[in-house]
C-alpha cells in the first residue's frame, strides 16, 4: 500500500475516533437519576415501631423466707388462684420446735419476773418498817435530849438514844438499796420477757412462712419447684429459690425495646397497635403507659445500640394470652392533615449561603438539578413532610450514591419515575 493511502487512512480513523469520543462526552454528561414528585396526603402519620414481650400489669415472683423441703405442692402452672390460698409448704418441722422453745422460754421469764415483782414488795414493806423504826428511835432521842436537858438522865442514856436513833437511820438506807436493787431485778425480769416474747414472734413468723400463700388473685404464670425439692433463701448477691410467678392477667401490657434514635418522639398517652404471632390477624390496641428514663443494660460485650423500655397497656387484652408471648408494636407518635410529603431518601444537606447545612431537595428543572431549600416535618415510613415545595413538584429521589454527590445546576436524564405517587 502506498504512503500516501496510508496517511489518509489514518486522518479518517482520527476524525471517526474524535466524533466518538465527542458523542460519548455529549452523551454521557447527564447524570441519570430517578425522579418523583410531592404528593400531599390528607393524612399522614408517623409511626415508632419496636418489638418486644407481653408482661402481666401485677406479677409477683415468690420467693421463700425459710429454707427447707418443700413437703407440699398445692398448685399447677396455669392454675387460678386468690390471694391468700396456700400454695405450698415448707417442712416446719424444725421452725414449729423453735417457736414452741421460745414460748416455753418466755412462761420461764415471767415466773422470774414475778419474783422479782414480790422481792420488789418485800423490799418496800423493809423499807416502811426500817422507816417506822427510825421514827421510833428519833422520838426516844428527841425525848432523851429534853430529859438531859432538865437534869433528869445522865449523859449515857442521851448516847444510848443518839445511837439508837442512828441505827435506825441506815437501816433505812439499807432498806432503800434493797429496794432499788430489787426494783432494777424487777425491770431487767420484764426486759427479758419482752425480749422472749419478740423471739416468739419471730418464731411464729417463720412457722408462718413455711406454708407459701398467694400475694395477688392471678394466674399460676411459672412454676420452677417440684415436691421434694430444697429451697434456700437468698444470701448477700446469691438469690435464693423463686417458687413460682402469679401474673394477674384481667391487665396485660405489652413492654417493647425501642432504639434510642426514636424514644424522644414516644410519650405516655400516644396510641399504640400491637401484632403477635401467637394470634395471627388481629391487631390489640393500647396506650403507652410508661417510657424508659434511662436505656436498658447492653447484653454482651459488643457495640449495641442503646434501647428503652416502653410500656403499652392493652385496651382489651385478650384472657388466652400469657406473660412472655413475643409481639411487635407500632406506637403513633404525630398525626398531619393535608400536608405535602416526599420520599425520605430525595431529602438532602447543602451548604448555604452563610456556610451552614440546610435541607432540601432537588427540583428536575428543563434538564438540571435545582437546589430548592425545604423545611421537614414529620417521618412517616419512607416519606417525610416537607414545606416550601409546592405540590406535583418533580423532584429526585435517587440513586443515594448520586444524591450525595449530586451539586445545583448538574445536567441530569431520568431513567425511571416522574410520576405522581
Amino acid at each position: 500500500m502506498k504512503p500516501r493511502t496510508w496517511v489518509i487512512l489514518s486522518v479518517l480513523l482520527l476524525v471517526i475516533v474524535a466524533g466518538a469520543v465527542a458523542l460519548l462526552r455529549r452523551n454521557g454528561s447527564a447524570t441519570s437519576v430517578d425522579v418523583g414528585r410531592v404528593a400531599k396526603r390528607d393524612i399522614f402519620r408517623s409511626y415508632v415501631t419496636a418489638s418486644g414481650e407481653i408482661v402481666a400489669t401485677r406479677f409477683a415472683d415468690i420467693g421463700s423466707s425459710v429454707m427447707g423441703k418443700v413437703v407440699a405442692l398445692n398448685v399447677a402452672e396455669g392454675d387460678r388462684v386468690r390471694t391468700g390460698q396456700i400454695l405450698a409448704r415448707i417442712d416446719p418441722v424444725q421452725a414449729r420446735s423453735e417457736s414452741e422453745a421460745a414460748g416455753e422460754l418466755v412462761s420461764a421469764l415471767q415466773s422470774e419476773e414475778e419474783a422479782a415483782r414480790r422481792q420488789v414488795q418485800s423490799a418496800t414493806a423493809s423499807v416502811a418498817q426500817a422507816e417506822a423504826r427510825a421514827r421510833e428511835a428519833s422520838q426516844i432521842l428527841a425525848r432523851a435530849v429534853k430529859l438531859h436537858a432538865d437534869g433528869l438522865n445522865p449523859q449515857s442514856d442521851l448516847d444510848s438514844a443518839q445511837a439508837g436513833a442512828d441505827a435506825a437511820a441506815a437501816l433505812v438506807t439499807a432498806a432503800k438499796a434493797d429496794l432499788d436493787r430489787a426494783r432494777q431485778m424487777q425491770a431487767a425480769a420484764g426486759r427479758r420477757v419482752a425480749q422472749a416474747k419478740a423471739g416468739v414472734t419471730r418464731t411464729r413468723d417463720i412457722l408462718a412462712k413455711t406454708e407459701i400463700v398467694a400475694p395477688i388473685d392471678g394466674v399460676v404464670s411459672r412454676l420452677q419447684v417440684r415436691l421434694g425439692e430444697m429451697v434456700v433463701i437468698g444470701i448477700q448477691n446469691q438469690p435464693g429459690t423463686t417458687l413460682m410467678t402469679v401474673s394477674d392477667l384481667s391487665a396485660i401490657n405489652a413492654e417493647i425495646k425501642v432504639a434510642e434514635a426514636d424514644v424522644l418522639r414516644v410519650a405516655v398517652g400516644q396510641s399504640a397497635r400491637v401484632t403477635l404471632e401467637a394470634v395471627p390477624g388481629r391487631e390489640f390496641t393500647g396506650r403507652v403507659v410508661e417510657v424508659g428514663a434511662s436505656a436498658l443494660p447492653i447484653v454482651g460485650t459488643g457495640a449495641a445500640v442503646r434501647e428503652f423500655k416502653v410500656v403499652v397497656r392493652l385496651d382489651q387484652p385478650d384472657p388466652g394470652l400469657r406473660p412472655g408471648l413475643t409481639c411487635d408494636a407500632e406506637v403513633l407518635t404525630a398525626e398531619r392533615t393535608g400536608v405535602l410529603t416526599v420520599p425520605l431518601q430525595s431529602v438532602v444537606l447543602r451548604p448555604g449561603p452563610d456556610g451552614k447545612e440546610r435541607a432540601g431537595v432537588f427540583q428536575a428543572k428543563d434538564g438540571k438539578a435545582v437546589f430548592v431549600p425545604a423545611k421537614t416535618g414529620i417521618i412517616g415510613g419512607l416519606d417525610i413532610e416537607i414545606e416550601g415545595v409546592a405540590d406535583g413538584t418533580p423532584v429526585i429521589v435517587g440513586p443515594f450514591q448520586v444524591l450525595r454527590d449530586l451539586v445545583d445546576g448538574a445536567p441530569i436524564k431520568t431513567v425511571s419515575g416522574g410520576q405522581r405517587p
